[in-house]
């Protein structure tokens, strides 16, 4: 029987990679979205503060403590 390869998502509550269990965003998962988001930044980057800011309550954290994480990498150079 052959296996089911897992999307590189998010899991809740803990923000691990569901597929390689490494913490979200994933190389993997990085590549996809920019793929995905291909001419549209500003709306991958907005999609990643609203899911940096839904992080960030279920750690118990800031914000500002998940933005290299989620948002940095993401931002136009």
């Amino acid at each position: 029987m052959r296996r089911r390869r897992l999307a590189h998502l998010p899991t809740r509550p803990t923000w691990r990679c569901q597929s390689c269990g490494i913490a979200w965003p994933c190389s993997a998962a990085k590549l996809s979205l920019l793929g995905e988001y291909r001419g549209k930044r500003s709306a991958l980057v907005t999609y990643l503060l609203v899911l940096r800011d839904e992080a960030a309550a279920q750690h118990g954290t800031t914000a500002a403590d998940l933005d290299d994480r989620f948002v940095t990498w993401a931002r136009s150079r």
